[in-house]
Parts: C-alpha cells; sequence; structure tokens
C-alpha cells in the first residue's frame, strides 16, 4: 500500500510539475530546421533506466513541413556498426512550439515542448506521454555541434531535476561516429 500511495504521489508531482512547462514564447519552427546532435538524455522512464548505460551520441534532423508539423528523424550508430534508427512527425498544435505525436515504436501519444531554444548553438525538449497510468518524462537536449557548454550542460541538469528527474537518470550521453546517410 506504501509503494502505491508513492507511486500515486510520483504521478501527481509530474502531473503537476509537466503542466508548469511552457514552451519558448518567440518560438520560430523553420529556425530549428537542420542536423542537431543528441547530447543530453533525461528520463524515469524504466526503457531508459535499463539502456542508458549503452547510449550513445546520435544526431536528428529536424525539418518543418509546410503544414507547420516538424518531421523529427534520428540515427545513432551502434558498436556493431548498424544504425538504429526512428522517425515520427511531430503535429503543430494551437500553441507555437508546442507538438503531439505518436511514437513509431511504443504507439503511445507524446506531449513536445521546445521549451529554449537558441537556433544556432541548442535546443531544449520536453516529452510527455502516459502508457495506462503511468507519465513518462524525458527531456532532451540537442546541439548544433558536439559540445556545448557546461553551463547549458548544467542548465539541462537542473530542468531536468526540476520535472521530476533522479540525478542518476540525467546522462550526457559520449560522443559517436554518425550513421551512414539512409
Amino acid at each position: 500500500m506504501t509503494l502505491l500511495l508513492t507511486l500515486l504521489g510520483a504521478v501527481l508531482c509530474s502531473f503537476s510539475v509537466s503542466s508548469e512547462i511552457l514552451p519558448q514564447a518567440d518560438f520560430n519552427l523553420q529556425a530549428t530546421a537542420g542536423k542537431w546532435y543528441l547530447i543530453g538524455f533525461a528520463s524515469n522512464a524504466q526503457w531508459f533506466v535499463d539502456r542508458k548505460a549503452n547510449m550513445k551520441m546520435g544526431t536528428a534532423m529536424f525539418t518543418p513541413t509546410a503544414d507547420g508539423d516538424l518531421d523529427l528523424s534520428y540515427a545513432s550508430l551502434s558498436s556493431d556498426g548498424s544504425c538504429w534508427r526512428l522517425n515520427n512527425l511531430a503535429k503543430k498544435t494551437d500553441v507555437p512550439g508546442k507538438f503531439s505525436y505518436t511514437s513509431q515504436r511504443l504507439g503511445n501519444e507524446n506531449g513536445m515542448l521546445m521549451v529554449d531554444v537558441k537556433y544556432d548553438e541548442y535546443a531544449l525538449m520536453h516529452i510527455t506521454s502516459t502508457q495506462g497510468d503511468v507519465l513518462t518524462v524525458v527531456n532532451k537536449l540537442y546541439g548544433r555541434s558536439m559540445d556545448l557548454s557546461a553551463d547549458l550542460l548544467e542548465k539541462f541538469r537542473q530542468f531536468s531535476l526540476e520535472t521530476g528527474i533522479l540525478p542518476e537518470n540525467i546522462a550526457f550521453l559520449p560522443k559517436n561516429a554518425e550513421c551512414p546517410v539512409a
């Protein structure tokens, strides 16, 4: 019973924390276009906890569509030389910088916010999804280059802590060679 109450409390806290997060006020979709490196990843999701030790930096292509949606393509080179790829189409909402998409892998609905973006340097993304009664929070830090300042890494760490991520579930991904273009 104590475990159930603890879990319920954590979920309710996650809802209240996530509901306070807003996308960047002057979000410019077109300025996000192009290549980004996934540098930071944070989540309390069990799938992440199980895999974070083996995760490495990958590349993402952000492609705005004519309809105002955002096509997201991600690729990461595996240690065996194969590429792990993922594509999602994030559909615009009435709020600039706020999107929704159905996960290609899990089939669940996700809400995605572009929380803080300096278009030539970094992008901080906050994603929430619910599967059954479980709320999952994922924060991602992208950079236009493979290296970001210590201040930006700390900003991401603090943001992740503020959104309920445990300190041990905040990862800065090791550099990795890029996948060949598919």
